[in-house]
This record gives structure tokens, C-alpha cells and sequence, in this order.
């Protein structure tokens, strides 16, 4: 796996395939294009005709679906424009692993067991476009997943129950994000700085989720509802958890009259009421325990008096 992190990618340099070739003196014209041909060879070999045990590949279509992998395979086709690493048991991903592969357009890494990706492994796939992340276990979605993966246009995040965070930066210069799938997780809570930066977002789903539609909840479905008509939403499937009173309630289905308490504000008036109201019923509580003294030691002494007639 070292020769994918240090980007050797199976490919030799120029200079390192020169200095392997034998050299006696000045060229010859037949020696230097017997040795532009071995070049070249080797190149277009290493370039495209590798495929990984367990794998089929075929048209720049690399499929490792359904093998039990516990690990990604090295030594990728260098020309690899689909990859399918789906229904496996991958955990984790390593550093760098798709930095040689800068014609990939779709990864497919569904229904596996990863819980958290490197950061930076997108950083070298500037034509990704097709990214498939659901059925994983991953917990959070942090502000550098996707840096520089700007051609994405279709991410998947569906059905990952542990996940309880989507950092506001996690989307940041995806412009061309056409399609995002949140649906199906453990969100309960969706920062708008998330969303607001996706202007060419035409489909969102994010039914499914535990949402608490508290006051922190009213800018992003004040955006939403802006955004309904130009954005396709599973509105049905998405419901709030919580508070209590608003438990079942479709998110959707929130006005601005259901936030009104978040805007309530006191007046100098009122504090003064509020504050004249303690003082009556602090004076009131005095009194009242001042009128249960005295009648209990009343009781008391009724009592004795009774006692000492009877003797």
C-alpha cells in the first residue's frame, strides 16, 4: 500500500525508466527507439491492463462488489473511471488511496462498515462526480471530506444511523451538488451554513431523521420552505422527535407562528410587573405563615386551658 500513498502508482517516471535502460555512450538511433518503445510499453501496461484478485474490470469500470472485502484493493487500473467497492466489510479507507486515480468519476463504497473517512482523500479526485456513502456507520461529516472534490454532484449519506453531525462547512464549494441524501440517520439537528452554499441543490432528503424542531431549527426551515419549489424534498418522511408538543408534527408542516415563542421578547414594563408580583406574593407568604403561627399557638393554649377544667 506504500506505493499508493507515495503516488508511485504503478507508473515509472520518465527519468527512473531511463536510468534503468543501459546506456553505452553516445545514443544510437535504433537503441533510442527501441528504448522510447519500452517506455511506452510499459506506461500503457501499467496503465490499464492491472486488475485486483476478486475484481472484474472492464471499459475503465472497476467492480469489487460482493467479495467480503475487509480492505480496499491495491493496484487499481490506472484509468479507472467507475469504482465499485459495494455490499463488502470495509472499516476503513486509507490515506491518499485515490490520489493516482484522478479520471474517477463514481465510487460506490454502500452498504459497508465504514465509520469515518481520511481527510484529504478526495483531494486529487477533481472529476468525481457520483459519490455513494449510505449503509455505513458513519458518525459525523466533517468540514474537510469533500475539500476540492468540487465536480460532485450526487452524495449519498442515507442510512447511517450513527450519524449525529454534519459539520456547517462539510459541503463548502460544491456548487455543482445537484442531488444529497441525509436521510435515515440519527440528525437531530441540521446547521443552515450547511445548506445555503449549494446553489444548483435540486433534490434533498432528509426524512427520517430525529429531528428536535426547536428554536435552533427555525432558520433552516425557514430556508427549506423558501426553497421547496426549486428543491424536490421527501416533506412526507421528514417529522420532528421533539419538544413534546410538536412530537409527530410534520417539519414541513412549521410556520412562522410555530416559532413565535422564540421571539418573544420582555418590555421594562414587564420586568417591573413581574418583579411587583414576587413581592406580593413574597409578602403574601409572610402573612400567611405569621396567621398559622398564630393560630396554631391559639390551638395550643385553648388545648391547656381545656385540660386544666377537666381537673
Amino acid at each position: 500500500m506504500g506505493s499508493v500513498q507515495h503516488c508511485y502508482c504503478q507508473q515509472l517516471k520518465m527519468g527512473d525508466t531511463w536510468a534503468q535502460l543501459p546506456w553505452p555512450g553516445p545514443p544510437h538511433p535504433a537503441l533510442l527507439l527501441f528504448s522510447l518503445l519500452l517506455v511506452a510499453e510499459v506506461m500503457h501496461s501499467n496503465a490499464g491492463s492491472s486488475c485486483p484478485v476478486l475484481c472484474t474490470c472492464h471499459n475503465q469500470v472497476v467492480d469489487c462488489s460482493n467479495q467480503r472485502l475487509f480492505s480496499v484493493p491495491p493496484d487499481l487500473p490506472m484509468d479507472t473511471r467507475n469504482l465499485s467497492l459495494a455490499h463488502n466489510r470495509i472499516a476503513a479507507v486509507p490515506p491518499g488511496y485515490l490520489t493516482c486515480y484522478v479520471e474517477l468519476r463514481v465510487l460506490d463504497l454502500r452498504n459497508n462498515s465504514l465509520v469515518e473517512l481520511p481527510p484529504g482523500l478526495f483531494l486529487h479526485a477533481k472529476r468525481l462526480a457520483h459519490l455513494d456513502l449510505s449503509y455505513n456507520n458513519l458518525s459525523h461529516i466533517p468540514a474537510d471530506m469533500f475539500q476540492e472534490a468540487h465536480g460532485l454532484m450526487h452524495i449519498d449519506l442515507s442510512h447511517n444511523p450513527w450519524l449525529r453531525r454534519v459539520h456547517p462547512q462539510a459541503f463548502q464549494g460544491l456548487v455543482q451538488l445537484r442531488d444529497l441524501d441525509l436521510s435515515f440517520g440519527g440528525l437531530a439537528f441540521l446547521s443552515l451554513e450547511a445548506l445555503e452554499g449549494l446553489p444548483g441543490l435540486v433534490t434533498l432528503q432528509i426524512g427520517g431523521n430525529p429531528w428536535v424542531c426547536g428554536c435552533t431549527m427555525e432558520p433552516l426551515l425557514k430556508w427549506l420552505r423558501n426553497r421547496i419549489q426549486r428543491c424536490t424534498a421527501d416533506s412526507q418522511l421528514a417529522e420532528c422527535r421533539g419538544p413534546p408538543e410538536v412530537e409527530g408534527a410534520p417539519l414541513f408542516s412549521l410556520t412562522e407562528e410555530s416559532f413565535k415563542a422564540c421571539h418573544l421578547t420582555l418590555t421594562l414594563d414587564d420586568y417591573l410587573f413581574i418583579a411587583f408580583v414576587g413581592f406580593v406574593v413574597s409578602i403574601a407568604s409572610v402573612a400567611t405563615n405569621f396567621l398559622l403561627g398564630i393560630t396554631a399557638n391559639c390551638c395550643h393554649r385553648w388545648s391547656k386551658a381545656s385540660e386544666e377544667e377537666e381537673i
